[in-house]
């Protein structure tokens, strides 16, 4: 993202009331900062398996990372109270892939209905927060900083795998019934699960079963993608290396729930506080 757009929405991303900000990592140094997040939080809370590359490093990187923009929490206070890189979101646009690369989650789902889609498309991956700072203000800055890149490069569709804990597939049979029966994108905006790891999610009848109960247990990001108007492709995969479910979340921005939408605007026009 070029650094006038960025500042096109100055007071949308600098709170000066707090110690945090959101804004983009600026040069390597920063792009290290949060992959080494990613380490903390993928590798060793989450218990994926890292390569010999990665585990040496402490970081977690690939050839992707050089094409995105990373978007990062970063709390100003000393090192000894916290600080640094907290929350990290990596966004890949695809006039930046421009042919070069697929999009990172076509090793997981076909992307084919997204590909063809008019407009800028946008690909969430790698996001995350350091435990102590996993709170709504947090996230809310996240989800700030997120949309101003959104209104910057006029994104008309976001999409990304989302992931439940764990490979016990058996054990998602209600969160993964339940966003296949409610959440289901439509056929033009539907991707599909490879077949070679395709995993059903229609597995057990929902009728009787309370969706809010359902839908409070979901990981929060997952739960925030469906709250702002995102639905679900066909088909879940298991991510042996990262010890997930993953289903693929996609989000046209027009389609943006009213509350999300009037959220968003108001905060690019006044700059101010997150409610």
């Amino acid at each position: 993202m070029s650094e006038a757009a960025w500042q096109s929405v100055p007071d949308l991303v600098q709170d000066d009331t707090s110690y945090l900000e959101v804004r983009l990592a600026e040069d390597e140094s920063e792009v290290r900062a949060a992959q080494e997040l990613r380490y903390r939080v993928f590798y060793r809370e989450m218990a994926a398996h890292p390569s010999l590359a990665m585990a040496a490093a402490e970081r977690d990187f690939d050839d992707y990372d050089g094409l995105a923009d990373h978007l990062m929490v970063i709390d100003h206070r000393p090192r000894k109270q916290g600080g640094g890189v907290v929350g990290t979101y990596r966004l890949l646009r695809r006039s930046v892939l421009a042919g070069r690369m697929p999009f990172y989650s076509a090793a997981e789902f076909d992307l084919t209905c997204l590909n063809e889609f008019d407009g800028e498309v946008l690909e969430l991956g790698r996001s995350c927060v350091d435990r102590p700072y996993r709170t709504r203000p947090t996230m809310q800055l996240l989800w700030r900083g997120l949309a101003a890149y959104v209104f910057a490069h006029d994104v008309s569709l976001m999409f990304g795998c989302a992931s439940l804990p764990g490979n016990d597939v058996k054990a998602l049979d209600l969160p993964l019934s339940y966003l296949h029966h409610r959440h289901l994108a439509p056929e033009f905006l539907r991707p599909h699960a490879i077949a070679a790891r395709h995993v059903a999610m229609d597995r057990v009848s929902t009728d009787g079963i309370d969706d809010r109960q359902i839908l409070a247990a979901l990981p929060p990001l997952l739960k925030g993608y469906l709250r702002a108007g995102g639905s679900v492709g066909d088909g879940a995969v298991i991510d042996h290396q990262f010890n997930t479910v993953d289903v693929c979340m996609v989000v046209e921005t027009e389609r943006v729930s009213p509350r999300y939408y009037r959220h968003y605007s108001r905060e690019v026009g006044a700059g101010g506080a997150p409610e």
